[in-house]
């Protein structure tokens, strides 16, 4: 028995071995890769060991501090460390707001994996005043808005400055097209970005970029690369993806470190953007994120889309509510018609509660048809 379960574990380690020799599959590339906007081509690397080669991403501007680095010789994805960037004069900024969402500062906690969870009002549109406070005046020019996984933008951002003692506009209310909002150069120690939301919002982090710290220590990213392979760094997804890799070196270690020369960063032509419900409308500019709606339509304009709207208010989206115009929590349908008895004006018709019978009726009048075909030929037989 013993032998047997010895010779089954040697053949699952072939497998296993055979799988990883050959790679991954194209499919499950994609599948991690396509989440990524841009790469970086590492070749031609002048090694003759395995050698830890650290590219730098000095000039790089990101929303998610997210890598995968494919070994394209293998089709293997490689671990790798992110050597952060830090500042020497980065003024801490605390962050609050004054809607009843659970643990804000969750925002600024340079975590994506986290999020404030903003409520939305069953009535209208929600609206959250979010506040940024430093001790010192920051100098800044744009502000990001990273967003968990499959959520829309919200429909409007208005931001504000304090300067000179005053309230000042520096972001019209206007509609939010993307994530990091960009304006002119404002110093203020107290910063105020009111967000209009029609859908459930949920923020993971809220970055006020500071023109005015000095960077000590740039960005890159950490891996072992091996003799005349070549690799892509794949970087600044739109969501949240994880590659899987084998096991890692000791890739923090200053000794023995190869930097490369920096490299263009490519558009990954791979790309595709979020879209859950697959009705070719990404997730941020999506009106109702998890439904299919390719038109958009939103009659009442609260900035929910009518298939995730609740009109008649009993708790179930007009998507999956069985009558959309009348309250019926029990969502009762007796002749299982795909109309709420509430609504249903046929509730009692026969061939509603027993579909079968117009087919019988049918499948009756074609006999009697066949019959008549056929007393119809004989007769006329006799008759010649």
């Amino acid at each position: 028995m013993k032998l047997k379960v010895l010779f089954l574990s040697i053949i699952a380690f072939g497998f296993a071995s055979s799988a990883s020799a050959q790679g991954l599959s194209p499919s499950s590339i994609s599948s991690i890769t396509g989440a990524y906007r841009f790469y970086k081509n590492i070749s031609n690397i002048s090694i003759t060991v395995p050698t830890v080669v650290e590219v730098p991403f000095t000039n790089e501007f990101m929303e998610r501090f997210n890598f995968a680095v494919l070994d394209e010789v293998v089709n293997l994805f490689e671990p790798h460390f992110l050597k952060q960037e830090t500042r020497v004069d980065e003024i801490p900024v605390s962050v609050s707001a004054n809607s009843g969402a659970e643990n804000y500062n969750l925002m600024n906690d340079n975590d994506t994996q986290t999020y404030a969870d903003f409520p939305l009002p069953d009535d209208g549109q929600g609206v959250v005043q979010i506040t940024l406070n430093s001790v010192k005046p920051i100098v800044s020019s744009a502000v990001t808005t990273i967003l968990d996984d499959n959520v829309a933008l919200p429909n409007l951002v208005e931001i504000r400055a304090l300067v000179g003692g005053q309230d000042k506009i520096v972001v019209a209310n206007q509609k939010m097209e993307q994530q990091t909002v960009n304006f002119p150069k404002t110093t203020s120690n107290k910063w105020t970005i009111k967000l209009t939301f029609g859908q459930p919002l949920r923020i993971s982090e809220l970055r006020l970029y500071q023109n005015n710290a000095v960077k000590t220590n740039s960005r890159a990213i950490r891996f072992l690369a091996q003799p005349n392979h070549s690799y892509r760094v794949y970087f600044d997804p739109d969501r949240t993806v994880s590659s899987p890799v084998g096991e890692a070196g000791n890739l923090a270690s200053e000794e023995d470190v190869l930097i490369v020369p920096a490299t263009q960063r490519i558009i990954n032509s791979d790309y595709i953007i979020s879209d859950i419900d697959d009705d070719r409308i990404p997730d941020i500019r999506d009106n109702c994120v998890y439904a299919a709606n390719f038109d958009q339509q939103d009659v009442n304009k609260n900035g929910r889309g009518d298939v995730c709207d609740d009109f008649d208010k009993d708790g179930i989206t007009n998507a999956e509510d069985n009558c959309p115009d009348n309250p019926n929590w029990s969502q009762s349908d007796e002749d299982s018609d795909g109309i709420g008895d509430i609504c249903d004006e046929e509730e009692s018709r026969m061939t509603e509660r027993y579909t079968w019978i117009p087919w019988l009726g049918i499948g009756f009048a074609a006999i009697v048809l066949v019959v008549l075909l056929v007393l119809t030929a004989r007769t006329t037989r006799v008759k010649n």
